[in-house]
């Protein structure tokens, strides 16, 4: 009988190794040792059968996977707060209190725009020998100047709101604050405002962190409750609502809407605008509706996953858990490139049942906050490419939302040439109806072309701050998500 052959380097296991018995080990400690990883293997084996329990029950009860996908400020927490507001009424409704700080901000954060814009009407600079701006030369007039100085108290609220908004705890205070209110406004502003207030935007973590500080802070209480937590006094309405009007003669002033216009700084088309219901959202007793809610601007990063129970479906007696995946829009959030989608979020959503996917088609002569040598709509496009194209991602239903179609309607019918930043549009009439078919054509294009798996294209152009629209399409989505889950769960 031959030796047996020794064993060679790679044939080492140092698992194997570490779970050898003691070489010294007696009966009892062997009794013992026995007795402890037969209790480890039932722990083990209970884990599994939970793990096991808990997909099957998921499947009974019909728990539905939504990813909601797009570059920043295409509408994608727009459309979860909508999906909140029609499948969790009561939570909405509650939580719109806490909204008013949001909306505080908003309110600042758009008269510092304007205030950012005049500042840079006459820079001399010291090279220059004091040579006037490309703005015309002309001095601030002093009624503006004065409303300048009277407006100066927001600077104060701005910190304030973004103390109440961003608990200490959260990493992101330290990037916001280093760049806080009161010091940005200290510091040398950027001859490019629009770049300069962008880039300082305040973003919190998604979640309900940001509004339990919030109701902490600002004793905030839910609307079930009346006007209970109404009537602690509110520092940054008070400020607010005393510069409602010099706030209103800034907006209306038509020098500054020039300005505004010339630098090409569109504060209608954002989200987060409210400066042309000021009488109302800056009364004392402001309550925000649902719509405000809807239009209010908060950038949140990261990943977040929001739960909501539905109505019973096809006659079933319990309604359908959805789960809906939001997915941080900016372009460090989603890699740097384009080309890396796959190794950052796709391995988590594979078992999606559906994508919403947000191009905002308004966008066209836009660039990204981010990256202002990017066009908007190209990084849009590239992004629908990736996502129709990704093997992970063959099985998913994808759902286009061509968004923000009023504000395509209101820029083309201001004269603004379609074709001259969408070359292949070419001499078509540069008009809403032949816009969104050429719009819808294109995408489709991609999607037949570039899917692994022939799949079927949902396309819908839409504006998800148009309350009754959205609602419609929303349901339509709902109704064509659940009966796949259910066909795929062998139920229908």
């Amino acid at each position: 009988m031959s030796a047996a052959l020794p064993k060679s380097p790679h044939d080492f296991d140092p698992l194997d190794e570490a779970l050898k018995p003691p070489i010294n080990e007696t009966e009892q400690d062997r009794v013992i040792r026995q007795a402890q990883e037969a209790e480890a293997r039932r722990v083990s084996q209970a884990i599994d059968d939970s793990i096991r329990a808990e997909k099957q029950a998921q499947k009974k009860k019909g728990i539905v996977r939504l990813l909601l996908l797009g570059q920043s400020e295409s509408g994608k927490s727009t459309t979860l707060r909508h999906f909140q507001k029609l499948y969790t009424p009561t939570a909405f409704h509650e939580e719109r209190i806490l909204w008013r700080s949001v909306i505080q901000l908003n309110i600042v954060r758009s008269v510092r725009t304007i205030l950012d814009a005049l500042s840079d009407l006459r820079l001399p600079t010291l090279d220059s020998g004091g040579e006037d701006s490309d703005d015309g030369g002309a001095n601030i007039p002093q009624e503006l100047e004065m409303l300048q100085m009277r407006l100066t108290p927001l600077r104060h609220i701005e910190a304030l709101l973004i103390a109440k908004l961003i608990p200490p705890s959260e990493d992101e205070a330290t990037s916001v604050i280093g760049s806080s209110a009161i010091s940005a406004y200290h510091s040398q502003r950027s001859r490019s405002s629009e770049h300069s207030w962008r880039a300082q935007e305040v973003f919190v973590r998604p979640g309900a962190t940001w509004k339990g500080a919030l109701a902490r802070s600002t004793r905030a209480r839910p609307v079930s409750l009346g006007t209970t937590g109404m009537q602690s006094r509110d520092e940054a309405q008070e400020v607010i609502h005393s510069c409602s009007y010099d706030i209103m003669a800034l907006w209306n002033d038509r020098l500054v809407r020039e300005v505004l216009r010339r630098r090409k700084i569109r504060l209608e088309e954002s989200s987060g605008f409210f400066l042309n219901d000021l009488d109302r959202v800056t009364a004392l007793n402001y309550t925000p509706n649902d719509d405000d809610v809807l239009r209010a601007r908060l950038k949140t990063v990261g990943v977040s996953e929001y739960r909501c129970e539905m109505e019973a479906v096809a006659g079933r007696e319990s309604g359908t858990e959805w789960r809906i995946v939001d997915v941080g829009g900016s372009r460090s959030q989603r890699g740097e490139k384009l080309a890396r989608v796959q190794s950052t979020w796709v391995p988590f959503f594979d078992d999606v049942d559906a994508i919403i996917f947000l191009a905002p088609i308004s966008s066209f002569d836009q660039v990204l906050a981010e990256d202002r040598s990017v066009n908007r709509l190209e990084d849009s496009v590239l992004l629908w490419k990736a996502v129709c194209s990704n093997k992970l991602l063959a099985n998913v239903d994808l759902v286009l939302f061509l968004n923000k179609c009023d504000i395509l309607h209101a820029k083309l019918t201001s004269g603004i040439r379609l074709s001259k930043y969408v070359r292949s549009y070419g001499d078509r009439p540069n008009d809403m109806e032949t816009a969104s078919k050429y719009f819808r054509s294109k995408f489709s294009a991609i999607h037949r072309e570039y899917s692994p798996l022939p799949r079927k294209f949902y396309g819908f152009c839409t504006t998800v701050t148009d309350t009754t629209t959205t609602a419609g399409i929303l349901a339509s989505v709902r109704d064509m998500v659940v009966r796949r889950h259910l066909k795929q769960s062998r139920l229908l």
